[in-house]
């Protein structure tokens, strides 16, 4: 007899009724697996950085108490989300079971090397043991499994990339996808979060795009950050400056671009409230795409029409199609890039 589940895994929703997954309170993690799932021994989590940035903030830096946080938001939730920002991250691990009803023209068979390209926000998740933890790449290494819905998306790890790297990678992979739809030739672009994983992916496509056209401006508040930057090369201008100061912003990218500011910012900066500085730079009919979750979207709309500015707010959406293969695609054509995600990330 068939047991499926909803495609979009409404089936383990335990409450609130009716939700989906990823905002429902709780979720089943349990096992066996319905027979349009797929199942993954779990062994590297990607935590979204202004989740893992929060959490290491509400502990004080001890990373003990991080993975107790971890332990504790798993266990009373069935799922990797962080309730203060809502967000959850990404995995790695093996596929260890498909059920006999999951789509077979993914390709994918049992002992593959996967990454998911869901959010553990929505991902069924249990954690048997800790086993290390890497706050300098928001990673925790983790012996547990996860459970895939039919609507999930994964991808396979490339022969030619280290695991952690390529986790590193494919959890900011809607970043660079999104910038290739943007970014047009002859546009200031601002890009606020420069320094660091979907930030440095995003100023790579900005400057192919842009080619010697153009103004590609990085906003980063770190001096080691402004220094990763300025060693890849591509960015015009590097302004230092904490983005949620507003109005510093402003100034800024007001003084680099002579008073015109940008025709696009993007926003991959992990903090909260730095949402007008990025609105603020953008010119009144400019675009502003936001990445980073940490994005609100109330301060946003209601920023943008408290100073007059009809700029085109886009909030931030992880997936594009074939945005794995573009991420990847991105760091390969980049040596550069790709010695510094495997100095930072590996």
């Amino acid at each position: 007899m068939s047991r499926n589940g909803c495609k979009f895994g409404t089936h383990r929703v335990i409450t609130p009724a009716k939700s989906l997954p990823q905002n429902a309170e709780k979720i089943d993690n349990g096992l066996p697996i319905y027979d349009n799932e797929l199942l993954i021994d779990v062994d590297t989590l990607n935590i979204d950085s202004a989740s893992f940035r929060q959490m290491k903030g509400a502990c004080n830096g001890d990373l003990e108490k991080v993975k107790s946080m971890i332990d504790g938001i798993v266990k009373s939730r069935g799922k990797q989300q962080n309730p203060v920002t809502g967000s959850g991250g990404m995995l790695l691990g093996t596929i260890k079971e498909i059920g006999k009803n999951y789509p077979t023209n993914r390709g994918f068979k049992v002992g593959d090397k996967v990454a998911s390209l869901v959010s553990l926000s929505l991902t069924p998740l249990m954690i048997e043991k800790f086993i290390d933890i890497f706050p300098e790449r928001d990673q925790v290494k983790i012996k547990g499994h996860a459970i895939l819905f039919e609507s999930g998306v994964l991808a396979k790890i490339p022969e030619d990339y280290n695991q952690t790297l390529a986790l590193a990678i494919l959890d900011v992979a809607g970043a660079p996808a999104q910038a290739y739809r943007l970014v047009k030739p002859n546009q200031n672009v601002v890009i606020i979060g420069a320094g660091g994983k979907s930030g440095s992916i995003c100023c790579a496509v900005a400057r192919e795009i842009l080619g010697k056209t153009g103004k590609l401006i990085a906003i980063q508040p770190s001096q080691k950050g402004c220094e990763r930057i300025k060693a890849l090369g591509y960015c015009d201008e590097v302004l230092q400056i904490d983005a949620c100061d507003a109005v510093g912003c402003f100034n800024a990218v007001k003084e680099v671009t002579k008073g015109v500011m940008a025709d696009l910012v993007i926003n991959c900066a992990p903090v909260e409230n730095t949402e007008m500085s990025s609105i603020m730079s953008a010119k009144n009919d400019g675009t502003v795409y936001f990445f980073t979750m940490a994005t609100s979207f109330t301060k946003a709309a209601l920023g943008a029409e408290g100073i007059g500015s009809d700029a085109h707010l886009i909030i931030g959406n992880g997936y594009a199609p074939d945005h794995a293969n573009i991420a990847l695609d991105v760091v390969r054509k980049s040596p550069k890039l790709r010695e510094l995600f495997e100095k930072q990330y590996c």
